[in-house]
């Protein structure tokens, strides 16, 4: 395996697992709605590690399409990843770090925008949800 069939692989797990992340997200935070309950530190650590997961997915796609063969079926592809990591700054924006729960519902339904981006990405790359 060469190393650009190992990063392409990487990626293509890496988008597997953003999605189910977004998707747990969005249900931890239904959850924490329907207990009446705001944004925790222990929500806040995994917002982190969502962004952070979401750039590392994006780095290594930069990397894909400028320093290698891989070439995308549909530009689209881009524009979800994107949108991506611009959604959990800009709900931390909007919400300036506040942790009420009117700021939870806002982060469960930033979450299941998520996870539907990051679907949609994984089905305009010719990818599919990898259930192993």
């Amino acid at each position: 395996m060469t190393l650009q069939e190992l990063i392409w692989e990487i990626h293509m797990r890496l988008g597997n697992t953003a999605f189910y992340y977004a998707a747990i997200m969005t249900l931890w935070g239904f959850w924490r709605i329907i207990k009446k309950r705001g944004v925790d530190s222990n929500y806040w650590g995994a917002i982190v590690i969502a962004e952070i997961l979401i750039l590392l997915q994006g780095a290594l796609g930069v990397y894909l399409y400028f320093f290698t063969d891989y070439r995308l079926a549909r530009q689209v592809h881009v524009l979800y990843g994107i949108v991506s990591a611009l959604v959990l700054p800009a709900a931390f924006a909007y919400t300036r770090g506040n942790q009420e729960r009117r700021d939870m519902v806002i982060y469960g339904a930033v979450f299941l925008i998520l996870a539907v981006l990051t679907a949609r990405a994984l089905m305009t790359a010719g990818m599919v949800l990898v259930f192993e």
